[in-house]
């Protein structure tokens, strides 16, 4: 999708109703995240046996390996023998994320047994509460708010759990929480401003330490902090990387520019800066 594509989706974007257009960001996400496991499926399918008695796998890979095939004795094996229930592959994706896409309570309640951060964070600080909510696992999510998950926990993309929910109960099980915990509008409001504060924050102290080459970093999956910024709407941010020239071309992995993640969610503002 080159740039003219880009402005004619946001001039569709502009005229849908702000829940509309909530709802097309959402499935876009659910999307994504079932992509992601189908392609994590096939890579396990895929990848040779492993009866090279020469190859060794970490506890952790197998730990995360047993618990996508749901094999709950050999991850209470490994669990028993110490082994990190908070292990993480590449995308930093738990075994409790796992069971959240997975639908797998069994394998939840065995994992946070053993201590399990319910308020994990992923790569893209998805937490496994927000994996729940967006799968419409209604029982998971009840258990891991009974278990403390922070329902006003902000990922990447700056969305809470309750903004993923495509399912009107998994939303309803949720706001109605929120609600008995007296969770106010202003609250949520301030705790989404938080994290784009922060992160303002911090690259303007990178500028200020002749650091200005952490502007243009890039995480594991080739994003800058352009992208983050306009994925989340952060207009502030994307200003500011813009007032420091920072390249606007850039691709991550899946050869996005910052400019098709402001689309992607609709941040309409974002765009139109790059005009």
């Amino acid at each position: 999708m080159d740039h003219a594509e880009l402005v004619l989706e946001m001039s569709h974007l502009e005229r849908m109703p702000t829940a509309d257009r909530l709802a097309l960001a959402r499935r876009r996400r659910v999307q994504q995240l079932r992509l992601w496991a189908q392609k994590d499926r096939e890579r396990r399918r895929l990848s040779p046996p492993r009866n090279n008695r020469h190859i060794y796998f970490s506890d952790n890979v197998m730990l995360l390996e047993a618990a996508s095939r749901n094999d709950i004795e050999e991850v209470k094996r490994l669990l028993t023998k110490g082994v990190s229930p908070d292990a993480t592959n590449e995308d930093g994706l738990t075994a409790l994320h796992q069971c959240c896409i997975d639908d797998n309570e069994q394998m939840m309640k065995l994992l946070v047994e053993f201590g399990a951060n319910v308020n994990a964070e992923d790569s893209e600080k998805w937490t496994p509460l927000h994996a729940a909510a967006t799968c419409a696992h209604l029982h998971l999510i009840k258990y891991l708010i009974d278990k403390g998950a922070n329902l006003l926990s902000v990922n990447a993309d700056g969305n809470m759990p309750y903004d993923i929910c495509e399912d009107e109960a998994a939303l309803d099980l949720i706001e109605s929480e929120m609600a008995r915990r007296g969770v106010t509008q202003q609250l949520i409001d301030n705790t989404r401003s938080t994290t784009e504060h922060r992160m303002l924050q911090e690259l303007q102290q990178a500028v200020e330490n002749n650091q200005s080459y952490l502007l243009e970093s890039y995480d594991h999956q080739g994003a800058t902090p352009l992208h983050i910024a306009a994925a989340n709407g952060y207009l502030k941010v994307v200003e500011y990387l813009l007032d420091n020239h920072v390249a606007t071309d850039v691709k991550d992995s899946d050869e996005w520019q910052p400019v098709h993640a402001a689309a992607c969610w609709g941040h309409v503002s974002i765009v139109f800066l790059y005009e």
